[in-house]
């Protein structure tokens, strides 16, 4: 072996080393009438959504993946603006020329584009309606008259895909407003302190959405177990625990 050889193969070692593998992500799918929808859990408030050859994606953050070598977004949702959820280089990486991008104003600001949403804006987008919802805090605060989220300021979001409603919930507590969304299919709610919910304010939302799947997500360090717990016996709800920390 050449010398030329030898520091490239050492070059490329080296590279490897420096990149894992894209970690293998958890997938399940849900029968619509527009067809399958394909929910990737990414991690922590991070989704992909895919159904009738759209590609959706949702709060995307290089630290859960790598964006290069993810399908390009035909739109992209950002709940709010804190760096767990708001990544300019994740956004990049997947925007299109015919990409939607979706967000809220404090998030626009930041990344200089977008379409910005406020609290009850409706949009037909590609042909799905999506809705921007309130998602705050009441009781989580950094001090007295701080919340964690203020209301008004943070979206979450409502997709439908046909005949299913996916509530993707972004950083809040239990607000009156989730009676609003009550019979959506699959809610995705945070279930993290001190910056969301405690596993018995998921349960309430819970009751209150009616949705046939929920997924706790934004769980961190959160015993999902809990969760499992206070809704064993809502027969008409189906909890699924997967790798979204």
């Amino acid at each position: 072996m050449n010398v030329f050889a030898l520091v490239l193969s050492v070059s490329l070692v080296a590279l490897a080393a420096a990149s894992p593998p894209q970690a293998k992500f958890e997938t399940d799918l849900i029968k619509t009438s527009r067809g399958d929808l394909e929910i990737t859990c990414i991690g922590h408030g991070t989704l992909m959504l895919r159904c009738g050859g759209l590609v959706i994606h949702v709060d995307p953050v290089s630290q859960y993946a790598d964006y290069a070598k993810l399908p390009k977004a035909d739109i992209i949702l950002v709940t709010h603006e804190h760096g767990d959820h708001l990544d300019k280089e994740a956004i990049a990486k997947i925007t299109g020329k015919d990409t939607v991008l979706l967000l809220t104003a404090a998030c626009a600001k930041q990344v200089g584009s977008g379409v910005a949403m406020k609290n009850g804006d409706v949009k037909e987008i590609k042909g799905l309606k999506i809705e921007a919802v309130p998602a705050y805090n009441v009781v989580q605060v950094r001090k007295p008259g701080q919340p964690f989220h203020p209301k008004g300021v943070g979206n979450g979001y409502v997709i439908t895909f046909g005949d299913k409603r996916v509530y993707v919930a972004g950083d809040t507590e239990n607000v009156p407003e989730m009676a609003k969304l009550a019979g959506v299919d699959v809610a995705f709610l945070p279930m993290n302190l001190p910056y969301t919910m405690t596993p018995k304010m998921v349960a309430d939302a819970v009751r209150v959405l009616k949705p046939k799947i929920v997924y706790p997500y934004h769980f961190g360090n959160t015993d999902t177990s809990e969760l499992v717990k206070l809704l064993k016996d809502e027969k008409n709800v189906e909890v699924r625990i997967r790798k979204l920390q």
